[in-house]
């Protein structure tokens, strides 16, 4: 009964890490006859709090056995575009710096994350996507920028 209701809770939190991802399309990488292939995935994430913003994400997915049952480490390296796709507005002022998003990249230690930056001197909203572990971080990393009409300033807190 608590290896069920261990495997309930650890499924539960694989799809919890996924939330908010529209996957708009991938690539095959590496053929596996056992499991799915590797693969590039291309995701998209509207920023929760700024509206007419959407940020897509490209990363590695590692396949096999070990990727069919969430059990392999993806690689480090993602890249971020973030662009206006509608008139930007913001439902509350934000903070100066935040992170917006994150995904585990493997069952315990590895998050890719999304952190948004004000730039007010430009009136730009600025992404920069990473990779982190519990003990080391990975310094790749992949910026972006979404200028900001000036006639609708950034409301910071």
């Amino acid at each position: 009964m608590k290896i069920q209701r261990l495997a309930f809770v650890l499924l539960g939190a694989i799809a919890a890490c996924t939330a908010g991802a529209e996957q708009v399309g991938e690539v095959d990488t590496v053929f596996k006859l056992i499991g799915p292939d590797h693969k590039i995935v291309v995701e998209a994430y509207d920023d929760p709090q700024v509206t007419g913003v959407t940020c897509y994400v490209s990363r590695a997915k590692t396949g096999g056995v070990k990727g069919a049952f969430g059990l392999a480490e993806d690689k480090a390296e993602a890249s971020i575009a973030c662009r206006q796709v509608g008139p930007v507005s913001f439902t509350e002022p934000i903070r100066k710096r935040d992170e917006i998003f994150s995904e585990r990249q493997s069952i315990m230690f590895k998050r890719l994350r999304v952190v948004r930056m004000v730039d007010a001197k430009r009136n730009t909203l600025v992404y920069l996507s990473y990779s982190d572990r519990l003990v080391e971080g990975s310094p790749q990393n992949s910026v972006t920028a979404v200028p900001v009409d000036r006639a609708t300033p950034i409301p910071v807190k």
